[in-house]
């Protein structure tokens, strides 16, 4: 290893011990200290507002060329900077996730086994272009227990730096350690890599962002990752849809915010209503800006649609972009979502009970929704107050991820003298 790779492993190393005895003081602070920080923290945000938005519009300055969906991700306003202030404040209101008692039973010799939430420990966040999920991480971690240290993108350094004082405002006054909540010391990559090796000093690697990261952090890691696959979330329109409902849910399930996780890159609508319906829906679509890309029935009905390859169906878009299918019911809009979904999001628009019934129960994917829009695949519209990520494996936690998804538990054994034969 290289004299700068070496400094950056120390650097690691030592942000890493000092959260590990972080972890240790917020495992045993009782939730009012904890809430305490929260508050005080969306306090410091409020009041800061100014400074936070200005060091925003310093980061976009510095990025030039940015795509329209990935500008919308990176940028603060005032509206945002108060919705971060607003979620640390709901996640603080939430039950408290640690010490909970999630079963509890007697054996016949008498010993009473309670299974008991606990702090996960020390969580390390590495994510892109959003900065309000600094934010966002900083108040879960701290409301389940656990430190965390933030990893943001190149091009959000100074919004996150921001953002962090105001976090560490709200430590100091909850009189908790400022080392609960740490933003990486150093700009440079060689600092994920050491967090990816870091095992036995950080406990959870959490990825947010494209694929390119999420791919990158579960190859190299050397420990635990909860990771998301990417968002490319389907909305089917079935043939007992309401019509002015699916126009309604699917304009907001793609253009209320393009390059969310959450928006919807693929139309699937039935065969019996596509006639009809899909014109409709696509003169919506392109009166709020979108282009298309379809099957070739869909191109039958509307035949200036662009083509569509079988890569688009596999594209998530994060863009104005729609790819659009005609389907032949239920079954098949499963197929195709079994083919080329990511396991994230789905929805179905249907006035049958039986056949959204089949379909929820036919999904994989984490989140499945019957007459709603995919984009409330979000940890605040869950009741969360916020989300550190949309967790699409199969282990440990499935969509939006809050307090409780960032807690284990453990077992606690009473007994009355009891020993093993």
């Amino acid at each position: 290893m290289n004299v700068i790779a070496d400094d950056v492993a120390q650097l690691l190393d030592t942000a890493a011990r000092a959260a590990r005895e972080a972890s240790a003081v917020l495992a045993t602070a009782p939730r009012p200290q904890r809430d305490a920080a929260l508050m005080a923290a969306a306090a410091a945000l409020r009041a800061r507002a100014d400074v936070v938005i200005a060091a925003n519009a310093a980061d976009v300055e510095g990025a030039p060329g940015l795509s329209a969906a990935f500008r919308d991700r990176l940028l603060l306003n005032p509206a945002r900077v108060e919705a971060m202030a607003r979620a640390v404040e709901e996640v603080a209101a939430l039950p408290d996730p640690v010490g909970r008692v999630l079963a509890e039973w007697t054996r016949p010799n008498g010993l009473v086994i309670r299974r008991v939430t606990q702090p996960l420990g020390v969580i390390g966040m590495i994510y892109e272009s959003r900065p309000n999920v600094g934010a966002d991480a900083a108040a879960l971690c701290l409301k389940a227990g656990s430190a965390v240290i933030l990893r943001g993108g190149s091009e959000s350094t100074r919004s996150a730096a921001a953002i962090h004082g105001c976090m560490a405002e709200g430590l100091r006054a909850a009189g908790l350690p400022e080392a609960a909540v740490q933003i990486a010391p150093t700009a440079d990559r060689a600092f994920v890599a050491a967090m990816l090796r870091a095992a036995g000093l950080i406990d959870l690697i959490i990825p947010r962002g494209g694929k390119g990261l999420v791919t990158r952090v579960q190859q190299e890691a050397r420990v635990p990752v909860l990771a998301h696959a990417e968002g490319l979330c389907h909305t089917y329109i079935h043939a007992a849809a309401d019509p002015a409902m699916a126009r309604t849910i699917l304009a907001n399930a793609k253009m209320r915010r393009t390059g969310v996780c959450g928006a919807t890159e693929t139309l699937l609508i039935d065969a019996a209503i596509a006639p009809s319906l899909l014109p409709l829906l696509v003169a919506d679509l392109r009166a709020l800006g979108c282009d298309f890309r379809a099957d070739d029935r869909a191109r039958a009905i509307v035949p200036d649609l662009p083509a569509a390859t079988e890569e688009d169906f596999r594209t998530e878009w994060l863009d104005a972009i729609l790819s659009v299918k005609v389907v032949e019911g239920v079954g098949q809009a499963l197929d195709h979502i079994r083919r080329f979904g990511s396991e994230h999001t789905e929805a179905i628009v249907t006035q049958d009970e039986a056949v959204a019934t089949q379909f929820l129960n036919g999904l994989a994917s984490a989140v499945g929704l019957w007459n709603a829009s995919t984009q409330f695949c979000d940890g605040g519209e869950f009741g969360f107050g916020a989300e550190i990520g949309i967790a699409t494996g199969r282990l440990h936690a499935r969509g939006p991820v809050g307090p409780e998804q960032l807690c284990t538990w453990r077992y606690q054994v009473i007994g009355t003298g009891q020993t093993r034969p």
